[in-house]
């Protein structure tokens, strides 16, 4: 194995680890702080330490014409939105009814690749590991899933809303953003979310539920160093290095790495809904990444 290719695989796992233990840690959070404030202060945080980082490192701002127009479509279809909706959503929907919804961001992915990027070829392998994993998600949740549709509708769109936006919005950034650096590629769409949430959730949103608990600015910290800068700069690293559908079948394992965190630190039940689902998932990936594979050694032994 290369060292690039233990680099591509150490993040792509670091992300799916990161990501699976946000949705625990915007639970906490709002515990804490309203939503749009939560998500304010975690971005407006993690614009300062994006800052500080691209002064240590002396990368600069680009400030072209079009990295200013994908500065400001991030900072509101990636960033804003998206995460104002799952925010608000989270106080109403259940974290896995949650998590089986977002399941629509890879599927959009593939759909909106194949409408702006061509040469992004979905094939049958993708497909496979996509409906597999889909189904997956559906297995580990299903326990969970008595409920009145109608209780949560809203909430409901608005969680696939964020997904299809997210994957509008990355399949963009493939297609157009290859120039930017991944952490100033960052900095102003997450200060615009930080400076945005933050307004909202002093003027639109009650303050008296406020209360700075050391466990809910813990969660706000996490969320902004790991959960953002982290993150989001290893992933749009490894979209300039690998197929954007298969980084977005990361949105199926997180669920998985959400359940084991439970499982260990607070000792809930793993049952057979939840290997089985697990297993599906997981060889879903392992089908979406090696069919492609696969394909490429059969044409090199052809040629």
């Amino acid at each position: 194995m290369s060292r690039e290719t233990f680099k591509i695989l150490f993040t792509y796992a670091l992300l799916c680890f990161i990501w699976g233990s946000t949705w625990l840690a915007i639970r906490i959070s709002l515990e804490s702080f309203t939503p749009f404030l939560s998500g304010g202060l975690r971005f407006l945080i993690a614009s300062v330490a994006i800052f500080i980082i691209m002064r240590l490192k002396g990368i600069t701002l680009q400030k072209d014409r079009l990295s200013v127009k994908l500065y400001i479509q991030m900072g509101f279809l990636s960033f804003v939105i998206p995460f104002g909706l799952v925010y608000w959503a989270e106080q109403f929907v259940p974290s896995g009814l949650a998590s089986v919804l977002f399941g629509v961001y890879p599927f959009f992915v593939a759909i909106f690749s194949y409408l702006m990027i061509p040469v992004e070829k979905i094939g049958i392998g993708k497909t496979v590991g996509m409906v597999l994993g889909f189904i997956g998600i559906i297995i580990i949740f299903s326990d969970s899933f008595s409920f009145t549709i109608s209780d949560y509708l809203l909430g409901m769109f608005a969680v696939m809303l964020s997904g299809i936006m997210q994957a509008f919005i990355a399949v963009t950034l493939k297609k157009h953003g290859r120039h930017l650096n991944p952490l100033s590629m960052n900095f102003i769409p997450m200060l615009i979310a930080g400076i945005a949430g933050t307004l909202i959730g002093l003027i639109a949103e009650n303050m008296s539920r406020v209360s700075f608990r050391e466990d809910g600015i813990l969660a706000v910290l996490y969320l902004a160093i790991f959960g953002s800068v982290v993150t989001f700069t290893s992933f749009y690293w490894l979209m300039k290095k690998i197929n954007v559908v298969i980084l977005s079948l990361i949105a199926f394992i997180t669920p998985i790495v959400a359940l084991i965190l439970g499982w260990v630190f607070y000792n809930e039940v793993l049952t057979a809904n939840h290997l089985l689902g697990s297993a599906l998932v997981l060889i879903g990936l392992l089908i979406a990444n090696l069919y492609g594979v696969l394909r490429q050694k059969v044409k090199e032994v052809k040629v």
